[in-house]
């Protein structure tokens, strides 16, 4: 099966930037997309991007559209996630995950977690004011 692990998070003051990583193993063509998503304290899980493997179409939630940036390294099989402009409302753990049903690449918006099949294990994003 697909085994994913996250690095890069840190501490970072307001308005600084992060580049999250994931290196993936044992990545095939049923894996349809990746996404990273982040759950801060006290909160819900919620999706941040997206990535289609095949195509690299992305898709991005409102509350970050301009300020991150999703990609991938498939000579590499790791996943980015570019934060820049970082927010307070930022900090959260982040996770990368990995979708293996076409209907990810259907959804609009940001990804949605019940359609991810493979999880990392996390990594921390603490943003000081």
């Amino acid at each position: 099966q697909v085994q994913l692990v996250e690095s890069g998070g840190g501490s970072v003051q307001a308005g600084g930037s992060l580049r999250l990583s994931c290196a993936v193993s044992r990545y095939s063509y049923s894996t349809y997309c990746m996404g990273w998503f982040r759950q801060a304290p006290g909160k819900e899980r919620e999706g941040v991007a997206a990535i289609v493997t095949h195509g690299g179409t992305t898709y991005y939630a409102d509350s970050v559209k301009g300020r991150f940036t999703i990609s991938q390294d498939n000579a590499k099989n790791t996943l980015y996630l570019q934060m820049n402009s970082l927010k307070p409302e930022d900090a959260a753990m982040y996770y990368c995950a990995a979708a293996v049903n076409w209907r990810c690449a259907a959804v609009v918006g940001p990804p949605l977690s019940d359609l991810y099949n493979y999880w990392g294990q996390g990594t921390q994003v603490t943003v000081s004011s």
